[in-house]
């Protein structure tokens, strides 16, 4: 909203009383006055904020919490090179490649606040493209370990982050439904020397849980 600076309501006032006293036509009243009409302004950026249409289609784990330190909502192409791509040139053309559409993402955090879910979805142009764009976004990264995800493709391990010294363990799983491609992982850092294990087992519950919430509005 375009606030009204204080002097020029005040110039503004003294215009009008100026014109109610002292105006030529003896019959004028500010009551008879026309204000000029709104302009825009063409100073304020306009809002771009995607609307969605995803948000319905997310599957959240029981008893997680919103994680206020991440972003939840619908994504831009322009917003996830931005901010969560790892490789934005590559991404870009995947998204173009796809046809994108548009994107939502959410993330939670477990009671304990130890571990943290993320889910993506995009939603591409055709079947076919959002099966491209998932094989392009899984080839960017080394998998060693499957835990077995019916009609998905995942992986599970725990690795050492050098620059927060500390070990992660990390599972994913990512699937596709007609024009959709979901993106679920479960994340939890510990010292190292901590015995952490990827929790798979959640992962896999979540992903049948949201391939089932995906499958009647992608038939």
């Amino acid at each position: 909203m375009t606030r009204t600076a204080p002097g020029v309501a005040a110039v503004v006032a003294a215009l009008l009383l100026g014109v109610t006293a002292c105006g030529n036509d003896a019959g004028a009243s500010v009551g008879s006055l026309q204000p000029p009409a709104a302009k825009k302004s063409h100073s304020a950026p306009a809002d771009k904020k995607p609307k969605g249409s995803l948000a319905g289609l997310v599957v959240l784990p029981r008893g997680y919490v919103d994680d206020t330190q991440n972003t939840t909502g619908p994504f831009t192409a322009s917003a996830f090179l931005g901010n969560w791509s790892a490789e934005p040139a590559t991404d870009r053309a995947l998204l173009l490649n796809a046809a994108f559409v548009e994107g939502y993402r959410t993330t939670g955090l477990s009671p304990d606040k130890k571990k943290r879910f993320t889910l993506q979805l995009f939603k591409a142009g055709s079947a076919a493209k959002a099966r491209a764009l998932q094989r392009g976004f899984w080839s960017q990264e080394t998998h060693e370990r499957s835990f077995g995800v019916p009609e998905a493709l995942s992986d599970a391990g725990v690795e050492y982050d050098g620059g927060a010294n500390q070990s992660v363990a990390t599972a994913e799983v990512s699937l596709v439904v007609g024009t959709l491609v979901a993106e679920l992982s479960v994340r939890q850092t510990g010292a190292l020397g901590t015995d952490l294990q990827p929790d798979t087992a959640l992962l896999s519950t979540l992903a049948k849980q949201q391939r089932a919430r995906l499958t009647p509005t992608s038939s």
